[in-house]
């Protein structure tokens, strides 16, 4: 039996011996398309080709190709697992013709593969063709029925005609078109399934599509013959090897071996036994009895298996093409894939733990020689897995406690209907996707209220959108009271810093906020705050990331401070405050913006160099989540799991600081949607609505060649992005560019901060030094560092430094300390010894006084603590003791009083013995009657104050 390894390379090397390139599979996440989720047909990388907007330096080729179908218009998520052929992750063989071979070499070939070489019955083998439509005008494939007839042999009546749904294919509602033909296999046990073609029936099945591409549809439908024709096939490749490996499921063959013995060693869950949700009952009857239970648990653990294995596939592949788990477009898409597969394993499998990483391995193994990408990568695989996986597993028990809840409610109180609020409440509150909660009921022979759901959801988008209002400064500024005096033609904000404008409307924000239109002859005064409408103007008002500009409005003993801008729809509008005159609605002003858009534009190209950066060092994973780009500094969010390494980080400031060094013009233009998608490396916010006409800034690249040559590989080398904001002329007047800081602001998401120009220059500069002086004191002698490196570390806490001068400096400052605390632990024990050391000789000079040994004199520098110590030593080895010690330093005097208990008891307490002395040298003190201390301020008079108390103790103990 031939191994679905060896399938795939019978069907390259069969169309390779016929003159095809075998090129590569192209990722499952097409970057540079945002109008495409994943890659979802093995065309899809040759788009460009048909829709004569590219070329190939072959005619002919041949791959086989990874897609993804889990969203969109082509959605197979809810019935895999549910049967044996649905997958969201499957393998397209095909081959193409551009322009050379067509209909009969097609037929003839698919033809000779199926039935000589892989040895298929021709008996079994039903072939279609398009049976034309009148209402288009397209005449039936006649030539693609008789091609079936002479070169296959197959009789008429296993050659069946088909409508246009079925046998006429499309790219879109314009562009290129044409007939298919399609090959089925009759695996009915007589053979006798021909009026099942395309009945869909599963014993009847579609195995490979032959697309002739002959036509191209005009903005008027109609339909006109291409200068040159293409062929375009595909066919399913766990399918084809299901039939060559007489399977009757898709999942029994070796395909999908490995892994499931993959998930066999992960969950310790009995073997996959291939049995379907057909083979047991249901529970919306009610409850089962325990035979029937243990059947039903037997089938969904099977469920499970295909579940899981299909879905790791999927989130293999797509992370390892650059798409993570997110809460959006792709990466929710992911998202919503993987927490199917894991409460599966959670309700089937009893996995309680995140588990879905492991198999990961598996995938790499089975695929990775096919599909090196995959193996370029396996720890970004499973690291992404398990911290998604972990995040939802924290809700995942109470999500399906709620889920039971709602379960009983709907069989109780809502006729089998789970309501819309507990749906929306596990997808707000616990994460379950709409379609996970839909897999749930449906287990249960339970539906969901979705409009209820709906309206819910919607609710939600528009509180988080808010009313069709913005707040300013001074106050909410409504839409409608400023949208009849748009469109602004803010253009100019582009080319110019100042600019002749007129007064269109003024909205004038009173103390409390509430705005008011000033009509024609009312003017504003001097110190109210407004919102100001100009016909133009050439001040920038805050998108996309980039702040509002600043500045002002002004005319004849006229000033209005403009101190940001809002954006409504088409309308501009000013905000500020009349410093000077008196402005009225017609006025002519000069609209001029401050010094400050310099340095934002600085910021702001130096912002897409970064982006351009990440990727390159990165991969192509790195995807913008947001910005923040002002006169200061830019912020950048964007697509990664951890944080960046020493390297990464030197490699991005190196790339970028390259590019400026390079003087790169900087183009911009604007271009039709449709076209600027093609360009090869353009970055575009995937699920983002554009407009019919984009602009495109492009670093160091013209547009117009960007635009003649879409598909050169070499734009891939380029920043080239749509964006709205504004920029300088070439990179060269970036001057400098320096990262300043780096962090994680969501899971996946990191966040860079940089600045250009002079303060790139300045932070790069006190970095420098503070790094230099840093390197010197670990190097300088021991009692410099001694001295200064405390103060050294206090300076360092606040510093401005780039983010590779702080990881420098904090790698210094971590040697500074241990340095420190290893001389304070030498220190200590040196201290220690010390203050033993004096202990003993003052106590083998001490007088006694009756039973009392009396010990008074002067301790070397040591900490309190070890005076202490000394005081205890003396206390140990006499028994009966009075003790008081002295510490004098540069400025300071500590004192130390300890007496026995005995002596307490008594009425001695070393409380009052410090008391009594401590004025003498300025100081004062206290404490427990066993021990007490004071500090003073007048080292001169020690002598005077250790005499005195020698005379205060004497008397007291005889």
């Amino acid at each position: 039996m031939r191994t679905s390894t060896q399938i795939r390379q019978d069907f390259l090397e069969f169309f390779r011996q016929r003159g095809h390139a075998i090129v590569p599979a192209s990722p499952v996440v097409p970057h540079d398309d945002p109008t495409l989720l994943f890659t979802n047909a093995g065309m899809n990388q040759f788009k460009d080709v048909f829709l004569g907007a590219g070329s190939r330096p072959y005619k002919r080729c041949a791959d086989s190709q990874p897609c993804i179908r889990a969203g969109g218009k082509h959605n197979d998520l809810d019935d895999v697992g549910h049967d044996t052929y649905h997958h969201t992750c499957f393998e397209m063989l095909g081959n193409w013709s551009f322009g050379d071979y067509f209909k009969r070499d097609a037929i003839a070939w698919a033809w000779e593969l199926l039935t000589k070489v892989w040895g298929l019955d021709p008996q079994r083998l039903h072939a279609t063709y398009f049976g034309g439509d009148p209402k288009e005008g397209l005449d039936p494939d006649i030539e693609a029925r008789d091609l079936w007839m002479q070169v296959a042999g197959l009789p008429a009546e296993r050659v069946h005609p088909g409508n246009k749904k079925d046998n006429f294919w499309e790219m879109g509602d314009t562009g290129p078109c044409g007939p298919c033909s399609e090959i089925h296999i009759d695996q009915t046990p007589d053979k006798s399934g021909g009026k099942l073609v395309n009945a869909g029936d599963a014993r009847v099945m579609e195995i490979w599509n032959l697309v002739f591409i002959q036509f191209n549809r005009g903005n008027d439908g109609k339909l006109t013959p291409l200068p040159e024709k293409h062929v375009d096939t595909g066919m399913g490749f766990e399918r084809i090897t299901s039939v060559i490996q007489g399977k009757s499921s898709n999942y029994d063959t070796d395909a999908f071996t490995p892994i499931f013995n993959a998930i066999q060693q992960v969950t310790g869950a009995a073997a996959y036994g291939g049995r379907m949700e057909r083979d047991t009952l249901t529970n919306e009857r009610g409850p089962m009895n325990a035979g029937e239970s243990v059947q039903h648990s037997q089938v969904m653990a099977d469920v499970a298996y295909r579940v899981i294995a299909d879905h790791i596939r999927t989130l293999s592949f797509a992370i390892a093409d650059g798409c993570l788990p997110d809460k959006e477009g792709r990466g929710y898409v992911l998202r919503r894939i993987l927490r199917r597969a894991v409460r599966y394993g959670w309700q089937y499998l009893n996995m309680r733990e995140p588990f879905m990483h492991r198999l990961a391995p598996a995938v790499v193994e089975a695929l990775g020689e096919p599909f090196p990408t995959l193996r370029k990568s396996p720890q970004k695989i499973g690291e992404a897995l398990r911290e998604e996986e972990e995040g939802f597993l924290r809700t995942l028990g109470r999500g399906i406690a709620l889920f039971d809840e709602a379960a009983d409610a709907a069989r109780s109180q809502h006729h089998g209907e789970i309501s819309g609020a507990d749906a929306f409440k596990l997808h707000d509150t616990f994460g379950f996707p709409i379609d996970l909660t839909e897999i749930m009921a449906r287990e249960r022979g339970l539906t969901v209220d979705i409009g209820e759901y709906e309206r819910l959801m919607e609710d939600a988008r528009t509180k988080a959108r808010g009313a069709s209002k913005i707040q300013s400064t001074y106050g909410v500024l409504p839409g409608d009271m400023i949208a009849p005096f748009g469109p602004t033609d803010d253009t100019p904000k582009f080319t110019e810093n100042t600019i002749g404008a007129t007064v269109r409307a003024i909205v004038e924000f009173s103390e409390g906020g509430s705005p008011s239109l000033l009509h024609t002859g009312r003017g504003l005064a001097p110190g109210a705050r407004a919102a100001i409408v100009l016909d133009r103007t050439c001040f920038y008002a805050e998108q996309g990331g980039q702040v509002s500009d600043h500045g002002v409005l002004a005319g004849a003993s006229l000033r209005f401070d403009v101190e940001s801008m809002l954006r409504l729809g088409d309308v501009v509008a000013h905000v500020g405050t009349l410093v000077q005159g008196e402005l009225h609605v017609g006025a002519a002003v000069e609209a001029k913006i401050d010094a400050q858009r310099g340095e934002v534009m600085r910021n702001h190209t130096a912002t897409h160099l970064l982006n351009w950066a990440l990727r390159e060092t990165l991969g192509e994973h790195v995807q913008q989540k947001g910005s923040l780009v002002d006169h200061e500094k830019t912020r950048f969010d964007f697509s990664h799991n951890k944080a960046l390494s020493p390297e990464e980080i030197e490699r991005i400031e190196q790339l970028v600081s390259k590019r400026i060094a390079d003087n790169l013009t900087v183009f911009a233009a604007e271009a039709p949607q449709q076209d600027a998608l093609r360009i090869n490396g353009l970055r575009a916010v995937f699920g983002e609505k554009y407009p019919d006409v984009v602009r495109i800034v492009s670093i160091g690249a013209a547009v117009d060649d960007l635009l003649s040559e879409p598909d050169n590989a070499k734009w891939r080398g380029y920043s080239v992005e749509f964006c709205g904001g504004t920029h300088v002329k070439a990179t060269g007047e970036i001057e400098q560019f320096v990262l300043l800081g780096e962090e994680s602001v969501a899971k996946g998401v990191r966040r860079l901060i940089g600045a250009s120009g002079p303060a790139a220059a300045l932070t790069r500069e006190i970095g420098a030094s503070l790094v230099l002086r840093g390197e010197q004191l670990l190097a300088g002698p021991a009692e410099q560092f001694m001295t200064q490196a405390a103060e050294y570390i206090t300076a360092t806490t606040d510093a401005s430094l780039t983010l590779r001068q702080r990881l420098r400096i904090r790698a210094i400052v971590s040697e500074m300390q241990e340095r420190l605390k290893q001389h304070q632990k030498v220190s200590a024990v040196e201290s220690q010894h010390a203050a033993r050391d004096r202990a003993e000789a003052l106590l083998a000079s001490a007088m006694r006084v009756g039973e009392v040994t009396v010990v008074i004199g002067e301790m070397p520098s040591v900490p309190a603590d070890q005076l202490k110590h000394g005081a205890d030593i003396i206390k140990q080895k006499t028994g009966s003791a009075a003790i008081f010690f002295s510490v004098c330093g540069d400025d300071k005097v500590t004192l130390l009083a300890a007496v026995s208990d005995d002596l307490v008891k008594r009425g001695v307490k070393a409380g009052d013995w410090v008391k009594a002395i401590a004025p003498i040298v300025d100081g004062n003190g206290g404490g427990p009657p066993t021990m007490a201390q004071a500090g003073g301020k007048n080292p001169a008079r020690l002598a005077e104050a250790l005499a005195a108390a020698r005379e205060w103790i004497e008397p007291r103990v005889r």
